[in-house]
């Protein structure tokens, strides 16, 4: 009776051990992995088990995830990536969606701007033909290690913004826009809505822009209370300041100056600048420049 007291007693303590530490159970390849990962503290031995997993096919769809998780956090996103390619066709179809959203976070690490794209594409391409949510309208996902509920529209409208991104980074900022403006549509948030202002005002489209970020600041978008979106706000109306004039000085006759005489004059203010000799007279000195600017 005593021992199976203690046999119960020391199995409650092995399960509890196995929660708290997020380790699961069992003496595969697999479990000793994460043993070493996360008990151990040892990135580079956990590697190793992982590969044995893989070859012996113990939990190879979580395997190789955490594998590449690993793999980017010691620097080594470029290998993590060939894993992934490499050895995805022998993971479940259920874990392909985890896979590419492990890759796609590797290309961004490495820089990868071309292959996100073509990723991104693919995801929506997948929404489109009802891949991903198998027809329904809500799947379960995880946000910071907790479950919940995504919905066809958010999906899209994520995949959506992550596109504009990747052409913003590669400076297309009339595709950013078009991408943008269309995950506004389906799903709108304080976020998207900055970064389409960032797009407009690279294209010189300063009014259009400055409306955008009034609307954010008074709130009218999801995340508009947020610190961080306040305070980027405040970054993009301080850039649009330095490149559009203020609007008292807009439309007033004469402000649109020629670079020749904007030139003359800069010209003509260093001069004023420099010391002048006694003998010849400032006037003088200056027509030349005058003349210059009268032409």
């Amino acid at each position: 009776m005593e021992m199976e007291v203690v046999s119960t007693k020391e199995k409650k303590e092995k399960e509890q051990f196995h929660v708290f530490h997020k380790v699961p159970s069992g003496d595969g390849p697999y479990v000793r992995a994460k043993h070493v990962q996360l008990i151990l503290k040892d990135p580079e031995g956990s590697i190793v088990w992982f590969w044995k997993a893989i070859n012996e096919g113990d939990r190879v769809d979580s395997a190789l995830k955490d594998m590449a998780v690993v793999m980017k956090q010691l620097d080594r996103s470029e290998e993590a990536i060939e894993a992934v390619k490499s050895f995805r066709y022998l993971c479940s179809k259920q874990a392909q969606e985890s896979l590419d959203n492990v890759l796609f976070d590797l290309f961004k690490k490495c820089g990868k701007v071309e292959e996100q794209i073509l990723l991104l594409k693919h995801k929506l391409r997948q929404i489109y033909e009802g891949k991903l949510f198998n027809g329904r309208p809500v799947k379960v996902a995880r946000s910071h290690g907790k479950k919940i509920q995504v919905t066809i529209s958010q999906e899209t409208a994520r995949v959506l913004g992550n596109l504009g991104w990747a052409y913003m980074q590669k400076g297309n900022f009339m595709a950013a826009e078009v991408v943008y403006k269309k995950a506004q549509m389906i799903y709108p948030d304080s976020n998207k809505a900055c970064n389409l202002a960032h797009c407009l005002i690279k294209q010189a489209r300063y009014d259009e822009a400055r409306s955008i970020l009034d609307d954010v600041w008074r709130g009218k978008y999801l995340g508009s209370d947020d610190k961080k979106t306040k305070n980027r706000v405040e970054e993009l109306l301080l850039e649009l300041d330095s490149k559009q004039p203020p609007p008292f000085l807009q439309n007033i006759p004469g402000l649109d100056l020629d670079d020749d005489f904007v030139n003359g004059l800069e010209q003509l203010i260093h001069e004023w600048a420099r010391p002048k000799s006694r003998r010849l007279p400032i006037f003088e000195e200056i027509s030349t420049f005058r003349d210059q600017l009268a032409c």
